[in-house]
């Protein structure tokens, strides 16, 4: 049976890191596991107070999983106010650890709840309530360390770590190991309390008994074999992009303005210089992505990273790519809007405006991410389409992918999909006439049975060119305001978008082969939305489910699968706008959708509940 754990306490608590410690050492155990860090959108609010909360989820289990999970079986409280904000999050029957040494009369009144009353007023009276000393147990166990008070305290969230790693006979080898590199040589004695409070955490489990109410067999997992290791959506995202560069032969440059939540991309790249991955930190979203197109003009495999707002402010630019065909990723990992909206948040509300969101006829390639493992994958086929077809390319990912982490099974380059650009010097092009026009000059805009520009890198000789963002002319490149000539062009960039649709598998239909409804998802929600439907089909429900990876072109089989259903059912974290996509671009008459703009992860059971009334509509 699979364990959802969710950890809660102040920004400084340090809830980030023993989660980040209870997930690799329960997947380095062998298990599945997925988390859900949840950060609050204050910059330390003050302690004590609801909005200062900062939450981290872990799912675990004896197979692989595929999301955060649901309500936790075990909540982790290190103070009211925790408790306060984090109580919906636990199961009627959850087993809830509260720091005692930090649940006083005053503190609890601070909330406007009596310390007699907050366990009812919560909810959680069918809750086990642990009431541990977890301060006064921090204290004891560092006392010969001799730090101060203030020092002493950090060390309360490993003894959490200890409890909860404890009470599921988990090793706390990995976390002493992690502890002894990060503390060892620089401060020992801060080395010697995490680790005294480890212990001192992992003894009080076991000294009291505590065991997971949902104890799961040890040792056995479905992973496949192979080297894996803990990865986020941010950092998969640029390590595809570090293999694309290898395996193509281009440069690395990402050219990005720090946003919440993207702007781990560009600090995991910014770390890579020895692999000869450049990175500009740029003054604005404008200024970033034009370095980009500038560096993609140059020959480089060019990056550029932005969550929604940034996205907005790009587009001018990004019609530029599109009308220059030029090879550039734009990685929107998206957060609740509008406006600056929600930072912390996770929403799938940018669909449209990566679709749509540019002046005049302006198709690009749109891709979905549907897991923090599966982020590597994009990035690295979004490169690949990039590349290879010379056009911009737009991933979605967000906040959920990209602080989630799950094992990610280390693949080798080798191994991987070949890049090939359309490079070309003017020898390769002698025998081409359709290349150059009357007097011998390259026509820019001359293309391989792909469509995609041949790309000349400034420097080759005999290849001498000027792009722009005005209409141009077929093949010359010379700008034009003939209709019929923006006509052939505005075709020609939509048919080049139409045939990168082979580029990516096939849409695997998974559940009934045909039958009363298709259940569809995307991004972050995939997991999540999979599970319901393949428990319903289980029962002997008539219906099918599949995640959509990409949206534009639409993923091939796609149209043709939906026919072999009554109903299309998309499920999706915004106004239903992948589903006003499909009505729009498909011939299917009953497209419907399970829209959420609470900018919150689904949950199975409601899922299960909403896939059962669209059925009962039939």
């Amino acid at each position: 049976m699979s364990t959802v754990i969710r950890f809660s306490g102040d920004s400084g608590d340090g809830m980030q890191m023993v989660g980040n410690l209870f997930s690799e050492s329960v997947a380095f155990a062998g298990y599945g596991v997925f988390t859900f860090p949840d950060y609050p959108a204050e910059v330390r609010a003050p302690q004590g107070t609801v909005a200062g909360v900062s939450g981290f989820q872990v799912h675990f289990d004896t197979h692989a999983v595929t999301h955060e999970g649901d309500k936790c079986n075990i909540l982790v409280a290190m103070n009211p106010a925790a408790l306060v904000a984090h109580s919906k999050y636990a199961a009627a029957t959850a087993t809830v650890i509260l720091d005692s040494d930090g649940f006083t009369k005053e503190s609890v009144a601070k909330l406007g709840y009596d310390i007699e009353t907050i366990v009812e007023e919560l909810a959680l009276s069918e809750c086990n309530i642990i009431e541990a000393p977890i301060t006064q147990m921090t204290l004891d166990a560092v006392a010969e360390c001799e730090l101060d008070r203030k020092s002493a305290l950090k060390c309360r969230n490993m003894v959490v770590l200890g409890i909860t790693l404890g009470m599921y006979d988990i090793a706390t080898d990995y976390a002493k190991k992690f502890i002894e590199k990060k503390f060892g040589k620089k401060n020992p004695l801060v080395c010697k309390a995490n680790i005294a409070a480890i212990e001192a955490g992992e003894n009080y489990a076991k000294n009291t008994h505590l065991v997971g109410e949902t104890h799961t067999e040890k040792g056995v997992s479905a992973l496949a074999k192979g080297t894996y290791r803990s990865i986020n959506g941010n950092q998969a995202v640029a390590w595809g992009f570090i293999a694309a560069a290898e395996k193509s032969g281009r440069p690395l440059f990402c050219g990005s303005y720090p946003i919440t939540p993207a702007t781990g991309i560009l600090e995991e790249l910014a770390k890579h210089k020895a692999l000869g991955v450049k990175t500009v930190q740029a003054e604005d979203e404008i200024a970033g992505i034009c370095t980009a197109i500038g560096a993609s003009f140059g020959g480089a495999l060019a990056v550029t990273t932005t969550s929604g707002p940034g996205l907005a402010l790009k587009s001018e630019a990004l019609g530029l790519a599109v009308m220059a065909q030029i090879p550039l990723v734009v990685v929107d990992v998206q957060r609740g809007g509008p406006s600056t909206g929600l930072p912390t948040k996770s929403e799938q509300a940018d669909l449209l405006q990566a679709m749509y969101g540019r002046n005049g006829d302006s198709p690009l390639v749109v891709l979905a991410a549907h897991s923090p493992a599966d982020c590597f994958d994009k990035a690295y086929m979004a490169a690949k389409i990039a590349l290879e077809r010379m056009m911009p390319v737009v991933l979605l990912t967000d906040a959920n992918l990209a602080n989630g982490t799950e094992p990610w099974l280390v693949k080798r380059v080798a191994d991987m999909p070949s890049i090939t650009p359309p490079i070309v010097t003017r020898e390769e092009l002698a025998d081409k006439a359709e290349c150059f026009n009357e007097r011998g000059l390259f026509n820019p805009y001359s293309a391989n049975e792909n469509l995609a520009r041949y790309w000349a890198i400034p420097g080759a000789e005999g290849l001498e060119h000027r792009l722009g963002g005005l209409e141009k002319q077929p093949k010359t490149g010379i700008i034009s305001y003939t209709p019929a000539d923006h006509a052939a062009m505005g075709a020609l960039r939509a048919e080049r978008v139409e045939r990168t649709a082979a580029l990516i598998s096939e849409l695997k239909i998974e559940g009934a082969s045909e039958g009363d409804m298709l259940v569809l998802a995307w991004g972050s929600n995939a997991g999540k939305v999979c599970e319901a439907a393949a428990q319903l089909h289980s029962e002997g429900k008539a219906i099918a489910y599949a995640t959509v990876d990409m949206i534009n072109p639409l993923q091939a089989g796609l149209q043709e699968k939906m026919a072999h259903y009554h109903r299309v059912l998309v499920c999706e974290s915004n106004s239903g706008q992948l589903a006003s996509h499909l009505r729009s671009t498909t011939t299917h008459k009953d497209i419907c959708s399970v829209a959420s703009m609470e900018a919150k992860p689904f949950e199975v059971e409601a899922l299960r509940e909403a896939i059962l009334t669209n059925l009962n509509l039939n």
